[in-house]
């Protein structure tokens, strides 16, 4: 799967892309896996040349976050529709949401009338064949449309909004499309030992152990990546797999070979977290 990301504030560094971290973790968890994360301003040419280049590769699943909202600068809607040729058009169900959102604000006297302005509106207006997804903590719904067998899901940018549509209603639909296929992880760290030490035993762990991926993750008090003694690692250890036992037992193995390694080259090893999948 791959996460286009849309906004001009993640280009300008105004914005941490905290949306992109918490969908890779999420989908991953749920067994598949990102290969791509693309980040493009508030433009429809650029969003529509990134899904263009996304569905060239193939793959299940491409969300997008951002640009849903009633603003002028909203325009991840066109840029799908653009990518795929579709016509852009309010949406019977879109609308039938975003009036209940409206006279629920109404009732909760956050406006004084139900009106759906040009504004609004275009929070409805969706490419044609495409289906709304409810927002239960927002207003702008989510949208889905499916491109020969990639599905093509828009999020909106704000945090809480994007996490709620996701766990709602992607989730399962998500861990449909993995099968079987669970990720599962576990870290330790390493102290007292350089880096560059740990470099060749990574090596030859992931060669012993062809199917666990191992990544270090260097820190210091400062959190500055440097070299020496008081370098303090995280070690992290992944795989996926239909077996779970295998899968776990895969990672429990790494886990005690490298650490035999570290300790054998004068490091220290203790446990971060269990595994997970």
């Amino acid at each position: 799967m791959e996460i286009i990301c849309v906004g001009n504030e993640l280009l300008i560094g105004k914005t941490l892309n905290t949306n992109a971290t918490w969908l890779a973790k999420r989908t991953t968890s749920l067994g598949f896996k990102v290969g791509r994360v693309t980040v493009v301003g508030d433009d429809v040419g650029e969003i529509g040349k990134a899904l263009c280049e996304a569905l060239r590769r193939k793959p299940k699943l491409i969300l997008t976050t951002g640009g849903l909202g009633p603003t002028f600068d909203d325009k991840t809607l066109e840029g799908i529709a653009k990518g795929l040729h579709l016509k852009l058009g309010v949406n019977p169900e879109a609308l039938k949401m975003l009036t209940e959102k409206y006279r629920a604000y109404l009732q909760q006297r956050e406006i004084k009338k139900v009106e759906l302005t040009p504004a609004r509106l275009k929070m409805a207006t969706l490419p044609k064949g495409a289906k709304p997804l409810p927002n239960p903590v927002g207003t702008a719904p989510a949208v889905m449309v499916k491109a020969n067998e990639t599905y093509i899901v828009a999020l909106p940018g704000v945090p809480p909004e994007m996490q709620a549509i996701f766990n709602e209603s992607l989730a399962s639909l998500i861990k449909k499309e993995a099968g079987k296929t669970a990720f599962y992880e576990r870290s330790i760290y390493a102290d007292c030992i350089m880096e560059s030490t740990l470099a060749p035993l990574i090596d030859q762990v992931m060669h012993d152990n062809p199917y666990v991926y191992i990544k270090s993750h260097v820190y210091t008090k400062s959190r500055l990546r440097v070299e020496g003694k008081k370098s303090h690692i995280e070690l992290h250890f992944s795989t996926s797999g239909e077996e779970p036992e295998a899968a776990k037992s895969r990672l429990k193995e790494a886990v005690v070979r490298m650490s035999e390694l570290v300790e054998k080259n004068g490091g220290q090893t203790r446990e971060l977290n269990k595994s997970s999948g």
